[in-house]
């Protein structure tokens, strides 16, 4: 393997003295973090140079010594290995790389949301269509929504009718979510859940991404602008009442 010119003796000596942050391992005690450079206490090392080439086992002190001619850290990445495998690298640079993508991904992180929406078995066209149109709504998103049908007197002797509702209803989005809980009787209700074909980030992304398009469309044509916003707070401020509203 080639190595680099050898760094000044001053970054030598700056890199060797590094120490581990407060509470890194410390006679055999549990950390996070792992051990870097003088810390690390053992015969021969299993080493992987900085661009991720193996250069194989290596006595400690050869280790280092690269280290130093890399301006780079000796960084312990398999301690339970045997012998241990290290890996050099700048840590400072590796440790803020990895707390971006770790705030990234939680950023991006999808909960499982589950809407609902209930129906009366008896349920008129145009109120069917609104609900209907919710439901759509919460599937794009790439939510779960419960579907309830409240019987109320003699409803509750007819629950046919319950189920042909949930089944023309699950029919209807098929092209948007599936039949995650078949219709089920709870008490005077009946439930059925409905899962999205879509999945909760590929929603949030898809979101994104139109909110952009409207944003530029908006930037072309200053005249509409007025107009686009409005209709976006229309949809983004809609009343969650609304959705579970009874029929």
């Amino acid at each position: 393997m080639c190595f680099g010119a050898v760094r000044s003796v001053e970054k030598r000596h700056t890199r060797l003295s590094a120490r581990p942050p407060c509470g890194a391992n410390r006679g055999g005690s549990i950390s996070a973090e792992p051990r870097i450079n003088d810390r690390i206490r053992v015969p021969e090392v299993r080493l992987v140079g900085p661009s991720g080439e193996q250069v194989g086992i290596v006595p400690l002190a050869k280790a280092l010594e690269l280290a130093q001619e890399y301006d780079l850290d000796l960084v312990e990445v398999a301690a339970n290995a045997r012998p241990p495998v290290c890996k050099l690298m700048d840590y400072g640079k590796f440790k803020y790389e990895s707390a971006m993508k770790a705030r990234e991904a939680r950023k991006n992180q999808a909960h499982t949301v589950i809407k609902e929406m209930k129906l009366r078995p008896k349920i008129d066209p145009h109120d069917y269509d609104t609900k209907k149109g919710h439901v759509v709504r919460f599937l794009k998103q790439g939510d779960k929504v419960k579907i309830t049908i409240m019987f109320r007197g003699r409803e509750q002797s007819r629950p046919e009718l319950g189920y042909r509702l949930l089944q023309r209803l699950a029919e209807d989005v098929q092209d948007l979510g599936f039949v995650e809980s078949n219709p089920k009787q709870d008490g005077r209700n009946m439930i059925m859940v409905l899962g999205p074909h879509k999945k909760k980030t590929e929603a949030m992304a898809e979101a994104r991404q139109a909110q952009e398009a409207r944003k530029a469309e908006a930037k072309a044509n200053p005249g509409k602008s007025q107009n686009a916003a409005e209709t976006e707070n229309a949809v983004e401020t809609e009343a969650p009442a609304e959705a579970s509203a009874e029929a």
